[in-house]
């Protein structure tokens, strides 16, 4: 495990002890886990990028048109 110094503003780190003692955490496990939730964020969309990118708009309306055309279900509608 590595240590890592970190500066947060007094406003900043105030929010995060309290946010961290109401989900019975520390606040090094509270700023793991946000730093984890950014870094999947991330890593998801980056992923979704090179997926698009492998995809062809003429596959995509192939499918697509292979969708029966029906009214939806009664309790799909608003």
């Amino acid at each position: 495990m590595s240590t890592l110094s970190l500066r947060l503003p007094d406003s900043l780190h105030q929010q995060v002890k309290v946010l961290a003692r109401q989900d019975g955490i520390s606040i090094n496990q509270f700023i793991s886990s946000a730093v984890a939730e950014k870094m999947a964020a991330l890593v998801t969309e980056e992923r979704l990028k090179e997926r698009a990118q492998a995809g062809s708009e003429s596959d995509f309306f192939k499918a697509l048109s292979k969708v029966p055309s029906v009214e939806p279900d009664t309790s799909d509608v608003l």
